[in-house]
């Protein structure tokens, strides 16, 4: 009669796993009860570190009221030479009522005209809106909706000029941010302009997106 087969080494350490996890104590939950913010909860604050966080990472920011936006936006863009601007469906006609720049509408409705990948290639600039704006991590998140056009828009043009309604698109942190955004949306989370350093740590911009960052805060 033949003796049984000794198990595999692996056998032996799924066992040894097995009886460890059988004889271990019941352990509680962990708890949760972490902090959502590490910021009071002041409105002007909250602006004023969001500020300070997008100016860290290069950004300029402006605060602006709505009588202003449209000055400022023809300002910046004739201050950077610009030629055209992508325009993304639903972005308010008169954000570039004081622009002279020649407007590119990207209208990705059914019958409308798409900029293709060359198109874009040859486009200075974009403004668009956003979908929130985190304090703590000086963060734009865009989600693809009214202003904001698809992703392709605000990736390929040199200059991006970004608005942020301080009345209801600001939050101070990530964890108060997420329950505002819907997860099947394409969001976009943006941290100053596109960046990277070599191993030595030399720096070099717009090499993943937009080389300038505009971030216009705007009140009402």
């Amino acid at each position: 009669m033949s003796s049984p087969t000794p198990p595999s080494p692996r056998e032996r350490i799924l066992a040894r796993i097995r009886q460890a996890l059988a004889d271990a104590p019941e352990t509680p939950e962990p708890s949760r009860d972490y902090l959502t913010t590490h910021t009071i909860d002041d409105a002007a604050t909250i602006l004023d570190l969001l500020h300070d966080n997008l100016a860290d990472y290069r950004a300029a920011v402006h605060r602006v009221t709505d009588d202003e936006l449209p000055s400022l936006i023809g300002t910046l863009l004739a201050e950077n030479g610009v030629r055209t601007v992508a325009v993304p469906p639903g972005l308010p006609a008169g954000w570039l009522s004081r622009s002279s720049v020649e407007q590119l509408l990207d209208e990705a409705a059914p019958g409308g005209a798409v900029l293709t990948p060359s198109d874009l290639d040859a486009v200075d600039s974009v403004v668009t809106s956003c979908a929130l704006a985190i304090a703590e991590t000086g963060t734009i998140v865009l989600d693809g909706g009214p202003g904001q056009g698809r992703r392709a828009l605000t990736l390929v043009p040199d200059l991006h000029i970004c608005v942020v309604r301080t009345r209801d698109q600001v939050v101070a942190s990530v964890p108060q941010s997420l329950p505002r955004l819907n997860p099947t949306r394409p969001l976009t989370w943006i941290s100053g302009p596109s960046a990277t350093s070599d191993i030595e740590l030399d720096r070099v911009e717009g090499v993943h997106g937009p080389r300038t960052l505009h971030v216009v805060l705007l009140s009402t």
